[in-house]
């Protein structure tokens, strides 16, 4: 029997990936496999990289490395140019120019997974089709076997949602490991996945390792995170402190109500004031509060 660790969108959280590992000891594995999303958001990129790349792990691109490759280059959109709504991809490239950004331009966007007691294993961050495309928990049968349409292996690992999943849809057997750096569902715990597979396939245990979000905070601060990043730095920190995507739902906010206003300390005020819930996703309305 091949067993697997599963790990995916670390985001830069030396905290949670340290508590992830602690927990990982317990479990006798063959390999880590990281999903995607190694970077960005969080402080700690650079530690992240080395710890990962120390290991050994086979690691994937996610949108977050993308950003990283793509920031100054004719790849990237225009739309990046906008410092005030962007102001994390010139950070993170300014961090990491040089021996990182060389070495994860030879990552690779998939892995095809062949262990000869297990079916075969495609991982991707997204889904097979983009790095960015998201299949989440109530996507639909139609909408993940479109996405998922030519892909010979059976059984495929994503992440990028940040939300565990197990699901079953036509003859694939779909699993996302959650997030181990940046959880939403407003519980401070890093998530992971270990999978045992045989000729009766792979089957999954969920993993979720508390941990103390205040060291990654403190480094935030210590950094300037806010004054170099501004509105978008501050809903960071928010989604960090609260377990929750406050980034994304004051973005969805500012779309619906006020999708030209310049983002400033007056309209995060603004948006503190109104309810998250009713701007928010419909896939990350988990544990509503009562």
């Amino acid at each position: 029997m091949t067993r697997l660790a599963i790990l995916s969108d670390i985001h830069g959280n030396l905290t949670a990936l340290e508590a992830v590992l602690q927990d990982l000891s317990q479990f006798p594995v063959d390999h880590v496999i990281v999903a995607g999303d190694v970077i960005d958001r969080g402080p700690f990129s650079v530690q992240v990289l080395e710890r990962v790349t120390r290991e050994g792990w086979a690691v994937i691109r996610g949108n977050a490395e993308l950003y990283l490759l793509d920031y100054g280059t004719p790849r990237a959109p225009a739309e990046w140019n906008d410092l005030s709504l962007f102001p994390l991809h010139p950070r993170l490239h300014r961090q990491l120019n040089g021996h990182w950004l060389t070495a994860i331009a030879a990552w690779p966007d998939t892995l095809s997974l062949r262990f000869p007691d297990a079916p075969p294993v495609r991982v991707v961050h997204g889904s097979p089709r983009s790095p960015r495309e998201l299949i989440y928990p109530i996507s639909t049968d139609a909408e993940i076997e479109a996405m998922l349409s030519g892909i010979e292996e059976t059984t495929v690992i994503t992440g990028h949602t940040h939300l565990a999943m197990e699901r079953r849809v036509g003859h694939w057997h779909i699993l996302n490991p959650g997030t181990v750096g940046q959880p939403i569902d407003g519980v401070s715990s890093a998530s992971y996945m270990v999978l045992a597979g045989d000729e009766g396939g792979w089957q999954p245990t969920f993993r979720r390792v508390p941990f103390n979000p205040e060291p990654l905070l403190q480094e935030c601060e210590r950094q300037g995170y806010t004054d170099e990043c501004g509105v978008i730095g501050q809903l960071v920190m928010e989604d960090f402190q609260t377990a929750r995507p406050r980034l994304l739902t004051f973005l969805c906010w500012r779309q619906a109500c006020c999708p030209d206003a310049p983002l400033t300390k007056k309209l995060l005020e603004e948006f503190h004031r109104v309810n998250p819930w009713d701007y928010m996703p419909p896939a990350y309305r988990v544990n509503l509060p009562t």
